[in-house]
């Protein structure tokens, strides 16, 4: 218990406290001397005190490589002492007024020291303070004293200032010891009251919901782990600004009756997150509402989930609507079309007829299309899955697309961004080309006007993501989630099956398919398939049956590019 305290500081502080003394001694002594003169040896003084100021610069110098701190307080106090005999010696002994320098020494050894040095220190200046007296009064050093006191008068004077030594070590320990109890109690505390607020602060940060805090002003004041994460942003960027500029939908009130509420927030990246918010008020008692807590989750992935099992269901319900009236439609449509190839052939047949008869077998045709796809998307596939590296699924379909660019001169250019040289999946490969045409025309058809293609494929944990990003006319966010629903072309001529067929076979090989996208600031269709480590050997192809998305009768690259639905 007796380090309560850091001694180093203590030290510091008690060669600049010896150094103003000294100073103020100095100053009154020369004073004294200048308006009344006495037997003051100045020589003698100056050459003292200038000593003590050398020795005082020699501790602070020897504190900053000498850590044996104890012994240097021993060491300071003994020269004090000593010091503190010859300044009172050379200003009169006992007409000297600075015998008031021993208390102040003792006082200082029971604070850095032990507390029975501070009566060791009191006996020991005792002895020199007697010392210094009987050698004046017997004439054994020089006598500096104004007055000769007899010797009973000497020795009252002596045993005074003895039992005001030793009371002055018993008090000054006395205090220093209940000082250092305090020191020590309130050291617990704190530690108590630290550890308190870092478990408080563990708690908060290992919260796996979003919390925030804030002032009345609605300015943030904290910012736990989860909320930093789900923001994608540091703390540091977070404090101080007004909460509601985080999301782009209006936060809910305490007042309110349900204090909770869903709200939109923009990530770095452009994807856009749903977060189900709660408030509370921030209530201290005695204090009051001092401001509100704000805990979030992340419902993005919830939200999208029940997305596609909506669309699921929408999706089997048209397949079985289009597999009931599509044989129902296309008997009586190869009627249509037979009997309207032989009216063509009527010899006696105007111009306006046969201009009637051209637009009905295009429209039967475009009709038969249609059916076509009804069929592809309703049918029961087979899937043949095997291990296929999709960086050469999509060289192959990118080198085709770029082909078609160049000799219809649409002023589109496709860039390519692989961060990796294989990418090796188990999938079927011809349903996974005709994914990635279908994206592919998807986007080419969003860019009428020209722009680029950009391609990214990278590693991102046990998946491959694979992104096709344009710089279309973009979508709005009901656009989005309608995306991969049948029958949402917004593309002259489109059925709206290629991205519902897309989905289906991005299901069928149990991955996941979404798109990104801003009106004027294009899209990104992002595609994520189970990866395959390349080193493991392959796999005999499996045939398998399974409610798909690509037509068993289209070639890979032949597929439907269906409607565009924005989001």
């Amino acid at each position: 218990m007796q380090s309560t305290f850091d001694e180093h500081s203590w030290l510091v502080w008690l060669v600049k406290v010896r150094i103003f003394i000294l100073t103020l001694l100095l100053a009154i002594e020369l004073a004294v001397a200048e308006f009344s003169p006495g037997p003051l040896p100045m020589r003698l003084f100056l050459s003292t005190i200038l000593f003590w100021y050398s020795l005082s610069l020699f501790y602070m110098l020897l504190l900053s490589f000498w850590q044996e701190h104890r012994i240097q307080a021993v060491l300071q106090v003994v020269t004090d002492l000593v010091l503190v005999s010859l300044v009172i010696h050379e200003t009169g002994g006992w007409d000297s007024s600075l015998n008031f320098l021993y208390p102040l020494v003792i006082i200082v050894a029971s604070v850095l020291l032990p507390r029975w040095w501070a009566q060791l220190v009191a006996a020991l200046a005792f002895i020199l303070y007697g010392t210094v007296l009987e050698l004046t009064y017997y004439g054994l050093v020089p006598s500096y004293c104004s007055t000769h006191p007899g010797l009973k008068a000497l020795q009252a004077i002596i045993f005074v200032n003895l039992f005001a030594f030793l009371a002055v070590a018993y008090l000054a320990g006395l205090l220093t010891s209940k000082l250092r109890q305090v020191g020590v109690q309130l050291k617990d505390t704190s530690g108590a009251l630290e550890d308190l607020q870092a478990l408080h602060e563990n708690i908060i940060h290992s919260i796996s919901s979003g919390l925030i805090t804030t002032g009345l002003d609605g300015r943030i004041t904290l910012v736990n782990a989860a909320a930093q994460k789900l923001l994608e942003r540091a703390g540091a960027e977070l404090i101080g600004h007004p909460v509601h500029q985080l999301f782009l939908d209006s936060l809910p009130h305490v007042e309110s009756p349900n204090a909770h509420a869903e709200v939109r927030f923009d990530s770095a990246n452009n994807f856009r997150k749903t977060f189900r918010v709660r408030v509370a008020a921030l209530t201290v008692p005695d204090r009051g509402e001092l401001g509100f807590v704000y805990a979030f989750d992340d419902l993005t992935e919830v939200r999208r989930l029940e997305r596609e099992v909506r669309m699921q269901d929408r999706l089997a319900a048209v397949g079985r609507l289009a597999a009931a009236i599509a044989h129902e439609i296309r008997n009586p449509l190869t009627s249509i079309a037979g009997s309207v190839s032989m009216l063509s052939g009527v010899p006696d047949m105007n111009e306006e007829h046969r201009h009637l008869l051209d637009i009905v077998t295009r429209e039967s045709q475009r009709l038969n299309a249609i059916i076509t796809d009804f069929l592809a998307y309703s049918r029961t596939k087979q899937y043949r899955f095997t291990k296929v590296d999709l960086i050469q699924l999509l060289e192959d379909t990118l080198t085709l697309i770029e082909h078609r660019m160049a000799a219809e001169e649409t002023g589109i250019s496709i860039q390519r961004k692989f961060a990796a040289q294989k990418a090796v999946a188990f999938a079927d490969g011809d349903k996974i080309k005709q994914v990635f045409w279908n994206l592919c025309e998807n986007a080419v058809r969003a860019m009428k006007g020209g722009g680029t293609l950009t391609v990214t494929v990278e590693r991102l944990g046990h998946d491959w993501q694979v992104a096709f990003a344009d710089t279309g006319t973009g979508m709005t966010s009901q656009q989005v989630e309608k995306i991969f629903e049948p029958f949402q072309s917004n593309f002259e001529g489109g059925t709206g099956l290629g991205l519902a067929i897309v989905y289906q076979i991005v299901q069928a090989h149990e991955g996941k398919v979404w798109a990104r996208s801003k009106p004027g600031q294009g899209t990104t269709f992002i595609l994520r398939l189970r990866r395959q480590e390349a080193e493991a050997s392959a796999s005999d192809e499996v045939p398998i049956s399974k409610a798909g998305l690509a037509s068993a009768h289209q070639p890979p690259l032949a597929a439907a590019a269906g409607g565009r639905q924005h989001g």
